[in-house]
């Protein structure tokens, strides 16, 4: 039975969630305290919802089909021996982006902006707002490259979101953890590379806003300033939310 029910809209746990949809409190946990259920915290700290908060995931509206399960899409759970570096979060940092359900939608120009002005500001030719799954570098917005997506073996993006700061390879092939990348070796050809981690309301790193050189370079002041504004700007777009299309 569902506990501190009212006739026409019952109070649900955590846990309670989790049984009607079918995944495990930790990911509802997290899809609450990214916004994707929309909740509140009652005086004790536990999350608190309604059941007319959750029947949209539960009848599949336009964000219930954007929201993948991460307890049975291997897509959204971390690989056992993987070839890039993850966080100790990467179960929860999975789940998040889960929550998002921003992977596999339609172009939004408000994402299109932020890499068509990255590119701008540094004098890049290619320009992107990467998701990582557990398989894949996904791109939801890009500017000088014809790829979707990558596999996540490749992603430059994995080294970015280790940390909450800009990362920065100046020359592709003077690093030994990427001069063999296939993304070196054939097109695009990358020889610079900066990233900066987007995170959600939880503090969960979805991905990165990079920008990317066939020439080894080095960034000004201005242009690494430039580009930290315009990931706080599409991290402030990615937690505002939004119900994209899928393709």
């Amino acid at each position: 039975m569902l506990s501190n029910l009212k006739e026409d809209d019952p109070i649900l746990t955590t846990s309670e969630v989790a049984r009607l949809l079918g995944v495990a409190t930790s990911t509802v946990q997290i899809w609450m305290e990214s916004g994707a259920i929309e909740s509140w915290k009652t005086p004790g700290g536990h999350r608190r919802t309604r059941l007319s908060l959750v029947q949209g995931l539960m009848h599949g509206d336009d964000h219930g089909r954007n929201t993948p399960n991460p307890s049975t899409d291997k897509e959204y759970q971390p690989v056992a021996l993987p070839n890039y570096p993850v966080l100790s979060s990467e179960r929860a940092r999975l789940a998040a982006l889960a929550a998002s359900g921003l992977v596999d939608t339609d172009e939004e120009a408000r994402f299109d902006r932020v890499v068509r002005l990255a590119a701008m500001v540094t004098g890049s030719p290619i320009a992107l707002v990467s998701l990582l799954t557990s398989t894949r570098q996904w791109f939801k917005a890009r500017v000088g490259l014809a790829a979707r997506e990558t596999p996540r073996d490749w992603a430059f993006c994995s080294h970015t979101i280790l940390k909450n700061e800009l990362f920065v390879i100046e020359d592709a092939l003077e690093d030994e953890r990427f001069r063999n990348n296939p993304l070196v070796l054939q097109e695009p050809h990358i020889r610079f590379y900066a990233g900066v981690p987007l995170r959600d309301k939880a503090g969960q790193p979805l991905g990165s806003l990079c920008v990317i050189d066939r020439e080894p370079r080095k960034l000004r002041a201005a242009e690494v300033q430039g580009l930290i504004d315009l990931a706080d700007i599409a991290a402030s777009e990615i937690q505002a939310g939004s119900k994209p299309t899928r393709h």
